[in-house]
C-alpha cells in the first residue's frame, strides 16, 4: 500500500517543482489576456465603442474565462476522479496553450469585422475552461503525495505558479511596451506573448511527463461514478462557502492586477510601463512569500489564516484605492503590496485546506469547483463592477465599498468552515449537510 507520509523531500521536491511549472505556464496563458485587455484588446477588437464602452467589453471577454473555469473543473474534475490526478495535467495543459496561441493569431475587427471580438470570446472560453482543471489537478497530486505535517508547505508550490505566470507574462508585455512604439504594440506587437504560449506549453508537457500517480487516488477502492452528482447531493453547501470564502481573494488580485493597470493608465495619465512595473514588483513580493504563509498554515491551521486574510482585505480596500489615485509609484505600489499580501495570506494555504475538506472520492471535483466558483463571484465581475463605478471624477470609492463588501462576505464564509490542520492523511471533514 502506498503512503502519504511515506514520500521523500527530494521526490516531493521534484513533484512540487513540475506541479508549480505547470501552473506558472498555464496562468501565463490566462493573464496575458487580462494585460491585453487592459491596454489594447478594446480598440482592436471593439473599435466602434466609446473608449470606457470598449475597456468595459474587453473585461467581458476576460470575465467568460472564469465563467468556463467552473465548467472546466467538472470537466476535469471527472477525469481527475475517475482515472487519475495525472490525466488532468496533460489535457488541460495542451487546451490552455492551444487556445492562448490562438488568441494571438486572431485578425481585428477592421479585417474580419465582428467575427474578431466572436472568436476572441470562444478563445477565452477554451483557456477558462482548461485553467479550471488544471488547479484541481497539480494542487492534488501535490497534496495528495505530502507528508500531513508539511502539506500546506508542499501544496503551496503550485500556488506559487500564478505569482510566477503573472510577473512572465507581464514582463514581457513591460517589455514590448517599453521597446515599441504604440502603433507597432497594436499592430502586432501585442501577439508575440500569445504566441510564446505554444513553446511554454511544450516544456510543461515535457516537465510533466515523468509525475507518478497520486497515491491517495491509487488506493481508492471506489470511485465515484458521475461525481458532480455526489458532490451537488453531499457537498453543495461545502461548495458554496468555499467559492463565498475564495471570492475576496480573486476580487483583490483582479482589482490590483487588471482593473487598477487599466485605470492607472487612462484615467490617470501614469504609463503602461511605470503601472505594470508597480504591479510586477507588488506579485514578485507576494510570490516569494507564499511559501511562508503556507508553513504558517502548518503551523496554525488553515482557518485562521484566511480570516486574518479576509478582515485585512476588508480594512485595506479604502486606503488602496486612496494610495491608487494618487498616481505616484512607490505610494501605489505599497498600496497594491499590501492588498495582495492580504491575498496571499489566504491562497498560500487554500491548495491544502480545499482538499483536505472534501472526501477522495470526489475531491478533484469539489475542490476545483469550489475554487472556480469562487473565481466567478470574485474574479469574473470585478474588472467589470470596478470600471463601471469608477466611470465619475475623484476617488473612485465605490469600488474600494464594493471590495470591502465582498472581503466582510468571504469573512462570513470563512467562519462557517472548519479546520482540517493538520490530520495523518487526506480524510473526509463533512461528507453530508
Amino acid at each position: 500500500m502506498h503512503d502519504a507520509r511515506s514520500v521523500r523531500a527530494p521526490s516531493m521536491l521534484r513533484l512540487a517543482t513540475a506541479s508549480l511549472a505547470g501552473t506558472a505556464i498555464e496562468f501565463y496563458d490566462f493573464f496575458v489576456y487580462g494585460t491585453a485587455a487592459a491596454l489594447v484588446l478594446g480598440p482592436l477588437f471593439f473599435p466602434t465603442f466609446s473608449p470606457l464602452a470598449g475597456t468595459l467589453a474587453a473585461f467581458g471577454t476576460f470575465g467568460v474565462g472564469f465563467v468556463a473555469r467552473p465548467l472546466g473543473s467538472v470537466l476535469f474534475g471527472h477525469l481527475g476522479d475517475r482515472r487519475g490526478r495525472r490525466p488532468v495535467l496533460v489535457a488541460s495543459l495542451l487546451l490552455t496553450g492551444a487556445a492562448t496561441v490562438a488568441v494571438g493569431c486572431v485578425p481585428a475587427y477592421g479585417s474580419i469585422g465582428v467575427a474578431a471580438p466572436v472568436l476572441l470570446l470562444v478563445l477565452r472560453f477554451l483557456q477558462g475552461l482548461g485553467l479550471g482543471g488544471e488547479w484541481g489537478g497539480a494542487v492534488l497530486l501535490t497534496a495528495e503525495h505530502a507528508p500531513a505535517a508539511r502539506r500546506g508547505l508542499w501544496s503551496s508550490f503550485p500556488q506559487i505558479g500564478p505569482s510566477l505566470g503573472f510577473v512572465l507574462a507581464n514582463g514581457v508585455m513591460l517589455t514590448l511596451s517599453a521597446t515599441l512604439s504604440d502603433a507597432q504594440f497594436a499592430a502586432w506587437g501585442w501577439r508575440v506573448p500569445f504566441w510564446a504560449a505554444g513553446v511554454l506549453a511544450l516544456a510543461g508537457l515535457w516537465l510533466r511527463s515523468s509525475l507518478s500517480e497520486s497515491p491517495e487516488f491509487l488506493e481508492l477502492r471506489e470511485h465515484a461514478r458521475v461525481p458532480l452528482v455526489d458532490v451537488v447531493r453531499s457537498h453543495w453547501r461545502l461548495v458554496l462557502l468555499t467559492a463565498g470564502g475564495l471570492a475576496v481573494g480573486y476580487a483583490v488580485f483582479y482589482a490590483v492586477t487588471t482593473w487598477a493597470l487599466a485605470y492607472g493608465v487612462e484615467r490617470l495619465g501614469v504609463s503602461r510601463t511605470v503601472m505594470l512595473a508597480c504591479i510586477m514588483a507588488a506579485v514578485v513580493v507576494k510570490g516569494s512569500l507564499t511559501p511562508v504563509a503556507a508553513m504558517l498554515g502548518d503551523r496554525f491551521g488553515r482557518r485562521p489564516l484566511c480570516l486574518t486574510s479576509s478582515a485585512a482585505a476588508a480594512l485595506w480596500m479604502f486606503p488602496m484605492v486612496a494610495l491608487l489615485s494618487t498616481g505616484e509609484p512607490l505610494l501605489m505600489f505599497f498600496g497594491f503590496l499590501v492588498a495582495l499580501l492580504a491575498f496571499i495570506s489566504m491562497f498560500a494555504v487554500i491548495a491544502a485546506y480545499l482538499p483536505e475538506l472534501f472526501e477522495p472520492r470526489v475531491r478533484c471535483t469539489g475542490a476545483a469547483l469550489g475554487y472556480n466558483l469562487g473565481g466567478v463571484l470574485g474574479g469574473a465581475l470585478t474588472p467589470l463592477v470596478a470600471t463601471a463605478v469608477a466611470r465619475g471624477a475623484g476617488v473612485p470609492w465605490g469600488v474600494a465599498a464594493y471590495l470591502t463588501v465582498i472581503a466582510l462576505l468571504s469573512l462570513g464564509c470563512f467562519a462557517l468552515l472548519p479546520e482540517t490542520r493538520p490530520v495523518p492523511r487526506l480524510t473526509v471533514v463533512e461528507a453530508t449537510d
